[in-house]
């Protein structure tokens, strides 16, 4: 669908049921070709699908139903946790027909290539790959993995862009994150590096005449990955469709690179690893 938002990330551990039962209300109201579906199996969560004969598969049918559908357009092994036997479980639900395309999320490039390498024995492949990917993270580029996917017809999926809004524009010194919430933990500490970066990032937001927060995320775009970005409000779906029309040139893209480098902030977060 030209010019809209249509594809919804979810996941089961999301809330434990809670986000997808909340997702499967509002999309049992649209048809069921005006949208896709992205869901996950997260291999913390296996031991409450232990009664069935493939986890993945039990996970996967628990999501279809809270979501009301019975086709996933993207089911994603959430996690390397006991990588890569989550794989081989996938495999007999990938050939029901059921998934269109397998993904992997947070894996590095040697689990990407290793889950690769089992599922095209089988006629199947790795399509899709959903790693942590921000100007303050590059380390899924650094490591070779954006290069690997684009070399192997997969796509990236950058999530975290905005860094839970550190890159929005909307925080600083004098406007800090809550005290005690996980990302007030995360960034209030570097809020005076963030601060900068988001000035000089005003800069070339005003040239294109958008909000900061566009920038980041027109920046993903850029190199080549779809952004995930979490919207609450139906400014932040216009503000993403104006993002994806923002086209940044190489001279931009440079700057954008060197000031994040410079500011030498770590948001690579307690669930996740550095890409290597």
């Amino acid at each position: 669908m030209k010019n809209e938002l249509n594809l919804w990330d979810s996941a089961y551990v999301y809330g434990m049921g809670t986000s997808e039962t909340v997702l499967g209300k509002f999309l049992r109201t649209v048809p069921r070709n005006s949208f896709y579906i992205s869901a996950k199996f997260t291999p913390q969560c296996a031991e409450m699908f232990k009664d069935n004969e493939n986890e993945v598969e039990g996970m996967f049918n628990k999501s279809a139903e809270l979501l009301g559908v019975d086709f996933i357009d993207y089911y994603w092994i959430h996690n390397p946790v006991e990588a890569p036997k989550w794989i081989y479980k996938i495999i007999p639900l990938a050939k029901t027909g059921k998934i269109g395309k397998i993904g992997v999320s947070n894996h590095s490039l040697a689990e990407i290539k290793e889950a690769d390498e089992i599922l095209k024995k089988e006629g199947l492949k790795i399509s899709a790959v959903q790693n942590h990917y921000s100007m303050l993270n590059r380390s899924s580029e650094k490591s070779g993995i954006l290069d690997y996917c684009q070399q192997n017809d997969i796509t990236f999926f950058s999530y975290m862009v905005l860094e839970q809004g550190a890159l929005s524009g909307q925080y600083d010194t004098k406007h800090p994150f809550p005290e005690n919430s996980d990302r007030g933990k995360t960034y209030n500490p570097v809020l005076d590096k963030l601060e900068k970066l988001n000035n000089e990032l005003k800069k070339i937001a005003d040239k294109h005449n958008v909000a900061i927060a566009q920038i980041p995320v027109a920046w993903a775009i850029a190199k080549g990955t779809l952004p995930i970005v979490g919207v609450t409000k139906i400014n932040h779906v216009q503000d993403a469709k104006k993002a994806s029309d923002i086209v940044l040139s190489d001279e931009e893209i440079k700057v954008i690179e060197k000031l994040a480098d410079e500011a030498d902030i770590n948001t690579i977060r307690y669930w996740e690893k550095e890409m290597k």
